[in-house]
């Protein structure tokens, strides 16, 4: 097998070429046919998260090199452990990547994604993933059906769908007059425009520092659109709404978006973080009470809920985001390019 490997942080990966995975017990192997880039890859790329006022999360001390990102993978079941149920050789799926201990109080509550000593695919864990001519599956249940779906689309579900769908699970049940905005709407963002509706039974608002992005958010679906890097944005937004929006869910992450977030959100308002741009943030402790005002953490997503998130899917309840294919050699550019900006959509490459 060959794979885009990371030897060097915030170096170009490297073409690495190993021996192809041998299944054991129920472990499964698949040949990687799409792969997604997503932004956290670009944070395990340079080897730390942003934790802001100078401070890193330092990943260069626990992930050891090479390894192997890709966490967005589609592709085709090539070999079975011998206690490998349910599957067959050819069949093709998505691959559910938030895969955990299987043990810890979080795995058995069905939340493994949350476990504290995950075996996620392609992740900080160090177990490798989708940039990839092959990757191994430790069981048949992280193989999700996902229907009539455009193949290189499907794998984007895996990470940008279940990420939105979660998030938007969190933000409740919205009426007729509660506002709700996504901030952000790259590649995650955008899926979030998709899922809102579905979700939430409301239209969105669709805020993001790119005219780009902003245009497709309304093509997807988004009501109206904000540029949160002009001045008078937050002050517009609170007019349009009467007294700001219900909910926001900040894809960024980042200390601006959620500055700009707790600016829009009106009394009793909530904001639900997913991005992971890094910073920190600070609010006067009385804010909280006065305005009734709830940040809330979104994190990736449950295998039960990726498995509703792909019903939904398989449905044709959720509109496609804009995909381009690269080939697997066009992973270093891919990243380059995604933490310029440049990325609309999702890129997705195709081993």
């Amino acid at each position: 097998m060959h794979s885009q490997a990371v030897t060097a942080f915030g170096k170009p990966l490297a073409d690495i070429e190993s021996p192809t995975p041998e299944p054991r017990g129920t472990e499964v192997v698949v040949k990687v046919h799409h792969c997604g880039v997503c932004h956290s890859d670009v944070h395990l790329h340079d080897g730390h998260f942003d934790m802001g006022e100078g401070k890193q999360l330092d990943l260069s001390r626990t992930l050891k090199l090479p390894h192997t990102l890709g966490h967005e993978i589609e592709g085709e079941v090539v070999a079975l452990g011998p206690d490998a149920k349910g599957v067959t050789v050819g069949q093709r799926f998505a691959v559910f990547p938030w895969i955990g201990c299987g043990a810890c109080p979080a795995c058995l509550r069905g939340t493994e994604h949350l476990c504290a000593k995950p075996r996620q695919l392609g992740c900080s864990s160090g177990v490798a993933g989708g940039y990839a001519t092959h990757v191994l599956v430790p069981h048949p249940k992280y193989l999700l059906d996902y229907g009539k779906t455009e193949p290189a689309l499907a794998a984007t579900y895996m990470c940008s769908g279940v990420t939105a769908y979660t998030a938007l699970k969190k933000v409740g049940a919205l009426g007729p007059q509660d506002p709700l905005l996504i901030l952000g709407v790259g590649g995650v963002g955008m899926m979030g425009v998709q899922f809102a509706q579905a979700v939430t039974g409301v239209r969105p608002l669709a805020a993001d520092i790119d005219e780009g992005r902003l245009s497709a958010a309304r093509s997807a679906g988004a009501t109206a659109s904000y540029n949160s890097r002009e001045a008078d944005a937050a002050d517009r937004i609170k007019a349009d709404t009467g007294d700001g929006v219900a909910v926001v869910v900040d894809f960024v992450g980042s200390e601006a978006s959620l500055a700009f977030a707790t600016k829009v959100i009106r009394r009793g308002g909530r904001v639900v973080i997913v991005g992971l741009f890094g910073g920190a943030f600070s609010a006067p402790i009385p804010s909280f009470p006065m305005r009734q005002m709830a940040l809330i953490g979104s994190y990736t997503g449950s295998l039960s809920e990726g498995e509703e998130m792909m019903a939904l899917v398989r449905a044709g309840s959720i509109r496609p985001i804009p995909i381009e294919k690269r080939p697997l050699a066009a992973a270093s550019r891919t990243l380059d390019d995604l933490r310029a900006g440049r990325v609309t959509g999702r890129v997705v490459l195709t081993p």
